[in-house]
Formats: C-alpha cells, structure tokens, sequence
C-alpha cells in the first residue's frame, strides 16, 4: 500500500490518496499521520481518495477497525468529517463505512471527487448521489 497526504489547495480539508490493498492493519499509520496534520493546520475534514485502493479486510477486521482500533488510537478527531471516493465498481469499501457510521464515525462514501469536495465544505450538492 502507497499513500500521500497533503493539505488541499482549494479548501479546508486533507487529501489522502491511497493505492494497493488496505486493511485496518494496514491503514491506521496513514489516519495517524493526516489527523496528525490535522490538529497541526486546524482542520478535521478529510478527503479520502480510495478509487486506487481496494479494501480486503475481513468482515471481523473491518469491525475490530471502527468499533476498537479507531475508538482508541489516541491524535485520532473522532469528529472529524470524513469523504471517501471510491471507484464505482468496487464495493469493498462498503461494510468498512457502514461499520465505521454505526461506530460514531462521520464517513461518508461518493463515487465523485467533486460531490465529496462539496460534502466536506458543507455545501449541499446538487445532482450528487452518495453511496453510504
């Protein structure tokens, strides 16, 4: 798994750009290092491009993820507003945002970049279809 992280030029949030296979093992040193950034730049929006990245964590791992592992990582904003892009066809990010919401987490799943955009300035947008 490869990543960058930096702050957007047109906004108040962060970019994270993943490619390779994730997992909660995997990803927690990334959501470390941006919220990180984060409280450093005051801010606690986050764009998540995942449209590279391809989730294979277990249903288990997905859970232990956003219900333990994210619940106590201390420099992690349980606040924060998160937007992840996916690829259209790949569905392997869906049980991680559905899990990661019943957990308290704002994510939210788009399969555009600029409706993301839009989520994260709290902008309401128009002809935009989440997905989660």
């Amino acid at each position: 798994m490869d990543y960058t992280i930096t702050p957007a030029d047109d906004g108040p949030y962060i970019i994270i750009k993943t490619k390779g296979e994730i997992s909660g093992q995997n990803v927690m040193q990334q959501n470390i290092e941006a919220h990180e950034l984060g409280a450093r730049l005051g801010i606690n929006c986050y764009l998540v491009d995942l449209t590279e990245a391809r989730n294979t964590d277990t249903d288990f791992g997905n859970y232990e993820f956003a219900y333990n592992d994210m619940q106590a990582m201390p420099g992690i904003d349980k606040t924060a507003r998160v937007a992840l892009v996916v690829s259209a066809d790949d569905s392997s990010h869906d049980f991680p945002v559905t899990v990661s919401r019943n957990a308290g987490l704002n994510v939210t799943l788009f399969t555009d970049t600029a409706c993301a955009i839009q989520h994260l300035l709290g902008i309401a947008p128009t002809a935009c279809n989440r997905r989660l």
